[in-house]
């Protein structure tokens, strides 16, 4: 059985984002694996309610970026102002220093400005003019983009897209979900009442119980055997990272959590592959960004269907 909080944010979750366990699940998994989750989808079908209730469910600060072409380093991570006063600078923290952050249409900020989450999203700090100061945790980016809509957007590099543990699709509701939704009426999350069923001290307490989760040494060669294979398969320039990998492995561990097991499963790597590891390999020929992201996908799971699992008790 899972841990009662976990099943809690779980329901309160549902309560608001209809007909969606996939994703609340994903979402789940990268909070508690300490990762951050790139959601990719056409407007309006809850990418920023999911970040919203979310971070309500669980008494956590909430910061919305809009993210433009104009948007500066500065307007993200804050600003050092020299204080006459004191004769000293004095940093001035941006919208960044939150817990979950929702990075909405990162793409179309300049790669300048998308390197400013970098550090933070890697280590949980910002350096500012030789000073570092820490951010609060725990700390999430959900970022969001449309993959449809390419005029004046600025595609994420490698080491950008490195950083998210996962990438995902929030997709249409079914149309019994959809009814629901109607019935109800609300439009914004503004509207929503939620009340919180966790507190950021049982999302930490949960992040530690992540690493206790088991992984069985066949689970390992599986998982090296799907990286692996990545940097040697022949459409792939760049495979997946050590630090993919580990990532990786991590979000294994918390996605036996979320499922009230003290185990990694086959069946984990098989659902959680492409997620975590499409978006961090490049392909040797472009065609264009939604042509990569669906090749890359299609690759891991040709991997996926070819490499063979090891045989352990779900």
């Amino acid at each position: 059985m899972p841990d009662p909080r976990i099943s809690a944010i779980r329901q309160a979750l549902a309560k608001h984002i209809h007909g969606k366990p996939d994703a609340i699940d994903s979402i789940l998994t990268c909070l508690l694996a300490g990762g951050h989750i790139l959601v990719e989808d056409v407007p309006g079908v809850g990418k920023t309610t999911l970040a919203y209730v979310l971070s309500h469910s669980v008494q956590c600060d909430f910061n919305r970026i809009q993210f433009t072409s104009d948007i500066l380093p500065s307007d993200i991570i804050g600003v050092s102002i020299y204080q006459r006063e004191t004769a000293k600078f004095e940093f001035f923290h941006g919208p960044l220093f939150t817990n979950i952050v929702l990075a909405d249409e990162i793409n179309r900020a300049s790669p300048k400005s998308q390197s400013a989450l970098l550090e933070a999203m890697e280590r949980g700090l910002v350096t500012c003019d030789g000073a570092s100061y820490p951010i609060d945790q725990p700390f999430m980016v959900v970022a969001t983009q449309n993959p449809v809509d390419f005029e004046s957007t600025f595609p994420l590099p490698n080491a950008q897209l490195d950083r998210f543990l996962m990438r995902i699709s929030v997709g249409y509701p079914d149309a019994q979900s959809e009814r629901q939704m109607l019935r109800e009426g609300v439009m914004h999350y503004d509207e929503m009442r939620i009340s919180p069923v966790a507190s950021k001290e049982d999302i930490l307490d949960l992040q530690l119980k992540v690493r206790e989760v088991f992984v069985e040494d066949s689970i390992y060669d599986y998982v090296h055997a799907i990286v692996n294979r990545s940097r040697t398969h022949p459409r792939v320039e760049v495979g997946v990272s050590p630090r993919g990998a580990l990532a990786f492995k991590t979000a294994l561990q918390a996605a036996a959590l979320v499922d009230g097991r003290e185990f990694v499963s086959p069946s984990d790597v098989g659902r959680l592959a492409t997620p975590c590891l499409a978006h961090r390999i490049r392909l040797n020929e472009f065609h264009g960004i939604d042509f990569e992201r669906h090749s890359a996908a299609t690759i891991i799971e040709e991997i996926l269907s070819t490499t063979l699992a090891p045989h352990l008790k779900d």
